[in-house]
C-alpha cells in the first residue's frame, strides 16, 4: 500500500484542526509526546511522488532564529499531540540554524534574513542536487523597546532618524529636545540613553538595520548585516539575553521579535505624517505592499519589504521570518516528516495559532500566499 506525502500532510492537518477545536491549552514540552492522543491513521490509497512507503513517525530537527521560538514550541507540541511525531527545535539565531541546516545537522531551519547566494548555491550540494526551499511562515513586527518604569505602559513617538541616532550614540538622553518636541503630551526624564544590542548571528539585527537604511538613509552609515556593526555597546546574547540586559537597567532601549515585549514599553514609529505603534495587523500591511526579491522562485518565496513606506497604518519594522527545507531529501521519512510539519505551519490552524499573543502576535500570511507556499512543499521528493 502506498502512502503519499500529499495525503499524509492534509490528514495530519486535517487532524490538527479537530484537535485545536478540542484543546485549548497549548502542551508546555514540545519534543514529547506524552498524555498526547493516538497518533491519526495516515494510510492513503494514492500515489505519491517519492516510490516509498511512509508513515509520519520518528523526529524532526530544526534550528535557527530565535523568535520563532515560541511559535515552534506551540507547532510542535499540536502537531506531536496529532502524528506522534517529535519536533525538536533549537533557537541558536538565524546564522547558526542556517550553518546547521547546510551541514546537515538538521532538516530544516528557521531565519530571520533570506539566504545569502553563497549559501543558495551551498544548499544545492546539501539537498542533493535540488532547489532549497525558503518560505515566510512568521511575519511579525519588531518593537523598539524600552525600560523607562513611568512610562512603560506609554507609547513614545520616535521618528527614524531619531531611532537611528539612538542607537548610533547621536542622541543620548531622553529628554533630548527632538525627542520632547515629538511627544509634547510625554514627560520625558533626564535620563541617560542606552542602547543594547544583540551579540549573536541574529538575522532580527539585519532586518534593524535594514530598516534604519531604507527608513533614516544617512543616519545609519552602516550595512545590513547579522552582526551589530557598533563596538563597545552593551549587549545580549540572543532575544533573552537582549531583554534580560534591557530589563535590568533603567533608560535603555533595544530591539526584539515583538512577541517578547512583556512588560517594556515600545516606541511608535514614525510613518509619514504619523506614528505607528507594533501590531500583527500594521506589520501585515507591509507584506501586502511589498514586491518578492530579484532572486525569488516558485519555491523561494522571498519578499523585498518597503520599509520606506509612507502609507498611513503600516508598520515598517518588520521581521519576515522564513522556514528552509530542502525540496529534495535522501529518505521518505524526512521528505514525508518535513513536507507535513511545514504545511501544519502554514495552515490557517497553525498561523492562528502562532498569532495569539502569548505564542507569537503574528500576522498570518494570507489566503495567496498559502496557496503559493503549500506549491513549493508540495515539491518535496525523496532524491533520486
Amino acid at each position: 500500500m502506498k502512502r503519499s506525502i500529499a495525503a499524509t500532510a492534509a490528514i495530519a492537518a486535517l487532524a490538527l484542526t479537530l484537535s485545536a477545536c478540542g484543546n485549548d491549552a497549548v502542551p508546555s514540552d514540545p519534543t514529547t509526546s506524552s498524555g498526547a492522543t493516538e497518533p491519526v491513521d495516515t494510510a492513503s490509497e494514492t500515489e505519491d511522488n517519492t516510490d516509498g512507503d511512509a508513515t509520519l513517525s520518528g523526529t524532526i530537527k530544526g534550528a535557527g532564529a530565535s523568535s520563532q521560538e515560541k511559535g515552534q514550541n506551540a507547532w510542535a507540541a499540536e502537531f506531536s499531540i496529532a502524528t506522534g511525531v517529535d519536533v525538536a527545535y533549537n533557537p541558536v539565531g538565524s546564522g547558526d540554524g542556517r550553518k546547521s541546516f547546510l551541514e546537515g545537522a538538521v532538516v530544516y531551519a528557521g531565519s530571520d534574513s533570506a539566504m545569502k547566494e553563497e549559501e543558495i548555491a551551498e544548499a544545492e550540494t546539501r539537498c542533493y542536487g535540488s532547489e532549497v526551499i525558503e518560505v515566510p511562515l512568521w511575519i511579525s513586527p519588531i518593537a523598539v523597546v524600552y525600560n523607562i518604569p513611568a512610562l512603560n505602559d506609554t507609547n513614545i513617538n520616535l521618528s527614524p532618524v531619531q531611532i537611528a541616532d539612538i542607537f548610533s550614540g547621536k542622541i543620548t538622553n531622553w529628554n533630548d529636545e527632538s525627542i520632547v518636541a515629538a511627544n509634547p503630551d510625554i514627560e520625558l526624564p533626564d535620563l541617560a540613553i542606552v542602547p543594547v544590542n544583540r551579540t549573536d548571528q541574529s538575522g532580527t539585527t539585519k532586518n534593524f538595520q535594514q530598516y534604519l537604511i531604507d527608513a533614516a538613509g544617512e543616519a545609519w552609515p552602516h550595512e545590513a548585516e547579522e552582526v551589530w556593526p557598533i563596538e563597545g555597546t552593551q549587549s545580549g546574547q540572543g532575544t533573552s539575553g537582549l531583554l534580560e540586559v534591557v530589563s535590568g537597567a533603567e533608560g535603555t532601549i533595544g530591539y526584539v521579535d515583538a512577541s517578547r515585549v512583556g512588560d517594556l514599553g515600545s516606541i511608535a514609529v514614525g510613518v509619514g505624517d504619523e506614528y505607528v505603534p507594533f501590531s500583527s495587523e500594521a506589520a501585515a500591511k507591509i507584506v501586502d505592499i511589498s514586491s518578492p526579491t530579484a532572486d525569488a522562485t516558485d519555491l523561494r518565496l522571498t519578499i523585498d519589504l518597503a520599509r520606506d513606506t509612507t502609507e498611513s497604518g503600516v508598520y515598517p519594522v518588520v521581521l519576515v521570518s522564513y522556514l528552509i527545507a530542502c525540496s529534495a531529501y535522501d529518505n521518505e521519512q524526512d521528505a514525508a516528516n518535513v513536507q507535513a510539519y511545514l504545511k501544519y505551519v502554514a495552515s490557517e490552524e497553525g498561523q492562528n495559532l502562532a498569532a495569539q499573543a502569548e505564542v507569537g502576535g503574528i500576522a498570518p500570511i494570507s489566503a495567496d500566499l498559502r496557496t503559493k507556499v503549500n506549491a513549493a512543499l508540495d515539491q518535496i521528493t525523496v532524491a533520486n
